[in-house]
């Protein structure tokens, strides 16, 4: 059904309280005009600086009354006919007695017409007598054409106000624009789309950046999840052959929105491996490989010592990654946000924290794919690891020879020096066992030695300080190897 017969029939139904929450109020009551066509009521609409009026006609009626709360509630009570109601921001009065009594005669139908009383408002908090009867109808979001429409409406207004200059227009661009608005009301995407043609005039491929920003600042109102804006790409990155091999087969399907005949879209991966070797720049270079922006969910920031409230922000951070979409969605460390699944001691937040993640993986429909990180995977929940939660777990493994030379190449050329004027091979064979973060660390101290010495950086001297460098693989030898022995079996190298 669409969204106009789902509220006539509501109206059909004499429901006696809808509640709608909404920041576009005039397409609620645009939306109650038009169901007028197919359900005759006298149509009024009310706040408290206009007072109660009569909005059926061709023209609107003057005030009834004067415009407080009580007035209107009595108004209605007395009135003669049935009618729809549409009370806009009236949910704080109900805060006392005397009008939450009257609104309940009123929906009980105590000595009074069976009236359809509508609560409009950005947010609608009941008291519990009144949620338990109320109805609460949720406009559908604007589709790809009304956005495409008002996209239109504002290149237009542009060239009005800019003595009939055009804007300059990218068909695919302005498609891909009105694919990332869907998922806002139609204010919050106008907002943005007036913001991006003003801006030069012109709407192309240089505005996605601009709009993705735009819209988390808009959406991400819980605080949750975080908006990184220096993300990597793949080429920035030594080794991983397989993976990336892996996103770049995936990208097509996953930017399309729509999987082919016999497949699925791609939904996440699992990254296990030791520390330092580069899991946090894999899930950076994913997002830059989908061409999508790259949000951070901190499960630190969930955790409230109220009972349902880390749930609750965990619904809200991933309703809010799902309006964002297309995106990736980075869980860096999932394994301490879950803290084993057990729940022991927290009074089973962490066990219904679990579910609701399960949940959300197995079932969600939005392009939004999953990138959890992990570096103790004994720490990890079973039900995360089963065959089917993501689509592939990668093993992240210590670097390989010849990745190491490509890790010794990129950091020194990241610091504006020339990688032919060292040693590469005979680096990469002294740095055996040490992960990519460690290889640029000693590269950093190598620099510092130079400076300090007032020389240039040479073989010589990152030859000593690797020497002089204990990895983690030495220090924590047990626990490295243990680690890729159990990965060898149970996961898919990523290089």
């Amino acid at each position: 059904m669409s969204e106009l017969q789902d509220l006539t029939a509501l109206i059909r139904a004499n429901t006696p309280l809808i509640v709608i929450e909404t920041q576009d109020e005039g397409r609620a009551v645009e939306l109650f005009r038009q169901a007028l066509s197919q359900v005759w009521r006298a149509l009024y609409r009310w706040s408290i600086t206009e007072g109660l009026r009569r909005i059926d006609m061709d023209r609107e009626d003057e005030a009834e009354g004067p415009p407080d709360a009580s007035a209107a509630l009595q108004a209605m009570k007395q009135a003669e006919q049935r009618g729809i109601y549409l009370l806009l921001d009236f949910h704080p009065y109900l805060g006392y007695a005397s009008s939450q009594r009257q609104l309940r005669d009123i929906v009980q139908r105590r000595h009074c017409q069976p009236h359809v009383v509508v609560l409009v408002g950005a947010k609608v908090e009941l008291p519990s007598e009144l949620e338990a009867i109320a109805v609460r109808f949720n406009p559908r979001l604007p589709d790809a054409n009304a956005l495409l429409k008002m996209v239109r409406e504002e290149a237009s207004e542009y060239a009005r106000e800019n003595g009939g200059r055009r804007v300059e227009a990218d068909g695919e661009a302005v498609q891909q624009i009105v694919r990332n608005l869907q998922g806002l009301s139609l204010p919050d995407a106008r907002r943005i789309a007036r913001q991006l043609i003003y801006d030069d005039g012109a709407l192309n491929a240089a505005d996605l950046p601009q709009l993705s920003k735009l819209k988390f600042e808009l959406l991400n109102r819980s605080g949750h999840l975080h908006y990184e804006y220096d993300t990597a790409r793949f080429a920035d990155v030594a080794g991983a052959r397989r993976l990336k091999r892996w996103v770049e087969q995936r990208r097509e399907v996953f930017v399309a929105g729509t999987a082919p005949p016999g497949l699925d879209p791609p939904k996440g991966m699992l990254l296990l491996g030791v520390q330092g070797c580069g899991k946090s720049m894999l899930a950076k270079a994913t997002a830059a490989g989908f061409g999508v922006p790259l949000l951070r969910l901190d499960f630190g920031t969930l955790y409230d010592k109220y009972h349902g409230e880390t749930e609750k922000n965990l619904r809200s951070a991933l309703a809010s990654a799902e309006q964002l979409a297309p995106c990736v969605l980075w869980i860096d460390e999932i394994e301490k946000g879950l803290a084993g699944g057990s729940g022991e001691g927290d009074g089973g937040v962490s066990r219904r924290v679990l579910g609701y993640l399960l949940t959300w993986m197995a079932e969600r429909k939005s392009q939004v794919f999953l990138v959890a990180t992990a570096n103790q995977v004994n720490e990890l929940p079973p039900e995360l690891l089963r065959k089917g939660r993501f689509d592939e777990i990668f093993f992240v493994d210590l670097p390989d020879p010849d990745t190491r030379v490509e890790l010794l190449r990129l950091h020194l050329t990241r610091r504006k020096l020339e990688p032919e004027d060292f040693a590469l091979p005979a680096m990469a064979a002294a740095s055996n066992g040490f992960s990519g973060a460690e290889i640029e660390q000693a590269i950093v101290a190598a620099l510092y030695t130079a400076h300090a010495d007032r020389k240039p950086l040479d073989t010589d001297l990152l030859m000593q300080e690797i020497r002089n460098s204990r990895p983690l693989s030495v220090i924590m030898a047990e626990q490295v190897s243990a680690l890729r022995a159990w990965a060898s079996e149970r996961t898919v190298p990523a290089d």
